[in-house]
């Protein structure tokens, strides 16, 4: 372990001792936190007692970090150790966890970080962008989780659970309006139909006016980007009795609106700053822009209870229909017809995709109850998916000049067990293991190709097993205190890119597998006061699959270097100190690097500022650099102070703020693509009342209104993409 994570983890235990020591009675008058519930095991258990490096994010704050419109990567920064980004806007977010992601922007892209949605799997990326509403908790599970979980969990999982049907009649409604006509309104309303049957009805719907204005006079398409009108909707129905429940749930989602904006030429060459008179509501393009998504699934999850065990079924299905078409070049006309701009634009370039996921997943299992001091469950799954893409090129006059179809099936088939024993009332142990068997076949068809190259016709398969495992241990000082030691090993399993617009070649890649090695502290603090979490981690990952994208000819190339490190610590405190304050902290150091000699990748195409050694062929070595979209550090924290006004309401302050360090945007290192560090935070004030159910409240987000490019387009020109200007509104809420 390098002496840097050694001397985190001192300073970390010195501040649980520092803390330890503080005078008891400077609390007392302050309320004890709930307890924090969480479902890593599959189960229901207090956060304190699972040895996993697991956040949870919900009531108020889940509220507020999600009430500006905001689609799933409100995430970003907003736990340890996680951020997510996106080329594709609101339809294909990209996660990392402790540095491990992959930044494919193709929808047959497999990422290290499963989404599980109700404890449904949605594997492909457009499905995990499914909108957030009305949910009890999000859940951010550090890998790997290769046995619950399965395959695509090395990095971890992100589990978001909705609220389900309850026994009484309640629901709420929320509508907020700022900056650009950005409207945020959901709402829901459930409760008993009879004795045995329940019943939730929730919604969603967000707009924003295009407030990005295409200054290019000659351009025949939309004058104005960046909007949207994106719905959702959830209906539930629980049927329970004493041994026997069912949860139906039927949802869809309907996006109209603009893909992601690319921006030509905004970084200045030799740094990482953008060029003079950069405005962000301001870019020059001649093509097109549009994105539209229609998605819906239906997923029943059953359990029975018998003597001494419970039956767990859960089935979903998963369908999307989903068409982005963007300006890829980020500008107009090109050097070789003039005028062109801004700044250096090579060639034209212009493309769509559309991508039609369908997936069904089918998970057994069976939980025994617990058998004197041992416990354990075990169960079968299986999954399979049809994705079928269509990629389309367009010239200057936006005639179809390069047509690509894909077919891709992608089946698993895995068996598991998971065990815990409790050797004494401090001491227990837990471990698990998973069998999974993969297959994925890929037919491409190009019909239409503009360099020449003709038509391809091709069949790609890979296929592997994998066994997947964990080990861990959980001592308890006491109730309010635990340490766990854990060992686990996930995979992310083979991969096909079959991106051939610019040649014939399809790769591959073999599975890489994760394996992990942590220790924390747990406790809850001062009768339950507050809490803090400490976590050390050191993870090596072999086979690591990257995804070389970009380059002189905007391809997509699946490598597997040798190994890639990882260590790192993150820390979690939340404390309500005196009546009427809760304070919230999160911090994350992640160190990534690349261990492969002679590893090499094509570097930009665009005049970039390359810091990497080249090779004889003028490829960049990338050999000791860090992983891409993988900040070393992050932090997050919240406050919220209230007022009392008498008995029937307060005033409240609510901030909260995350920060990520510098982020390098490909495998090889150069001066222009490597993006600065980004703090955003937001503020809110408002007035609740106890006895009427209702809360006001005025709005800022990205307070700072700090821009930067998070992430970049590097095949031809400085092209990068930006976060969201400052947004200001109003909010209303009921509860009932």
């Amino acid at each position: 372990m390098s002496r840097r994570l050694q001397a985190g983890c001192a300073a970390l235990a010195g501040t649980v001792f520092s803390i330890g020591w503080v005078e008891p009675g400077a609390a007392q008058t302050a309320p004890a936190l709930e307890e924090v519930l969480v479902t890593a095991s599959r189960r229901a258990e207090r956060s304190i007692d699972v040895p996993v490096a697991v956040s949870s994010i919900s009531g108020e704050k889940l509220d507020v970090l999600n009430s500006s419109g905001l689609d799933i990567r409100f995430l970003s920064a907003r736990t340890p150790s996680l951020l997510v980004e996106s080329s594709f806007g609101r339809t294909f977010p990209r996660f990392y966890i402790r540095g491990l992601g992959n930044t494919d922007f193709d929808p047959n892209a497999a990422q290290p970080v499963s989404v599980v949605y109700d404890e449904v799997v949605l594997e492909n990326p457009v499905l995990k962008s499914f909108p957030v509403f009305d949910l009890a908790s999000v859940e951010v599970l550090r890998g790997p989780q290769g046995t619950l979980f399965g395959r695509n969990t090395p990095a971890g999982v992100i589990s978001l659970n909705s609220n389900r049907p309850g026994d009484t009649f309640s629901g709420y409604g929320s509508v907020s309006w700022g900056t650009d006509n950005t409207i945020n309104s959901e709402g829901a309303v459930g409760g008993p139909i009879s004795d045995v049957l329940r019943f939730r009805i929730s919604g969603l719907q967000q707009h924003r006016d295009d407030f990005v204005h295409n200054t290019n006079p000659a351009t025949r398409y939309r004058r104005d980007l960046e909007g949207y009108d994106d719905s959702a909707g959830r209906i539930q129905l629980l049927y329970t009795t004493d041994k026997f429940d069912a949860l139906l749930n039927v949802h869809g989602r309907i996006l109209d609106g603009t893909a992601r904006v690319f921006r030509a030429n905004i970084v200045k060459k030799g740094t990482n700053d953008f060029v003079d008179g950069f405005d962000v509501d301001k870019v020059a393009q001649d093509g097109d822009n549009q994105q539209t998504l229609n998605s819906y699934g239906v997923n029943l999850r059953m359990q029975y209870k018998f003597a001494g065990a419970t039956l767990h079924s859960v089935t979903g299905y998963e369908r999307s229909n989903t068409f982005s078409r963007g300006d890829i070049d980020g500008g107009f006309g090109a050097s070789f017809a003039p005028p062109f701009g801004p700044g250096f634009i090579p060639f034209p370039v212009e493309t769509s995709t559309g991508a039609v996921p369908r997936e069904f997943s089918q998970e057994l299992r069976l939980a025994f109850d617990p058998i004197g001091k041992f416990r354990f469950q075990l169960g079968a799954y299986y999954f399979h998916e049809d994705l079928y893409i269509s990629e389309l090129s367009y010239d200057f006059s936006g005639r179809i000049t390069d047509t690509v179809a894909h077919k891709d099936e992608n089946e698993t088939k895995a068996i598991f067990a998971s065990a815990e024993y409790e050797l004494s009332d401090q001491l227990t142990f837990r471990g698990g293991l998973r069998f999974s068997s993969d297959d994925k076949t890929n037919l491409t068809n190009r019909e239409q190709n503009s360099v020449g190259l003709g038509r391809l016709l091709a069949t790609t398969k890979v296929n592997d097993d994998k066994v997947s495992w964990d080990a861990s241990a959980t001592y308890k000082a006491n109730r309010d205190v635990s340490l766990f030691a854990r060992v686990a090993s996930g995979y992310l399993g083979p991969a096909i890119q079959d991106r051939v617009g610019f040649g014939n070649t399809i790769s591959t890649a073999k599975s890489q597998t994760t394996t992990s090695y942590e220790a924390g502290v747990k406790t809850a603090l001062f009768n339950n006061k507050a809490h803090l979490d400490l976590t050390g981690y050191y993870a090596i990952t072999r086979n690591i699959q990257l995804t070389a994208v970009g380059g002189a000819d905007n391809s997509a190339r699946l490598l597997n270097a040798d190994k890639a490190l990882g260590y790192g610590f993150e820390v979690e405190f939340e404390t309500a100190p005196v009546e009427h304050l809760n304070l919230t902290a999160g911090l994350s150091y992640n160190y990534t690097e690349i261990k492969s000699p002679g590893l090499s990748v094509d570097p930009c195409g665009g005049g970039c500022t390359v810091t990497d050694p080249l090779n004889a062929a003028g490829r960049a070595l990338i050999d000791g650099n860090p992983l891409p979209q993988a900040p070393q550090w992050i932090w997050n924290v919240t406050a919220r102070y209230a007022v009392p006004v008498g008995s029937s309401g307060e005033v409240f302050a609510f901030t909260d703020w995350a920060y990520r360090s510098e982020v390098n945007f490909f495998l090889y290192e150069a001066k222009e693509f490597r993006g600065k560090a980004l703090v955003e935070g937001g503020i809110r004030l408002g007035y609740k009342s106890y006895t009427r159910n209702y809360e006001a409240a005025f709005f800022v987000r990205n307070l700072l209104d700090q821009i930067r490019p998070v992430s970049a387009i590097d095949f031809n020109n400085l092209t990068a993409m930006v976060n969201d200007p400052r947004l200001i509104g109003v909010q209303f809420r009921v509860n009932f």
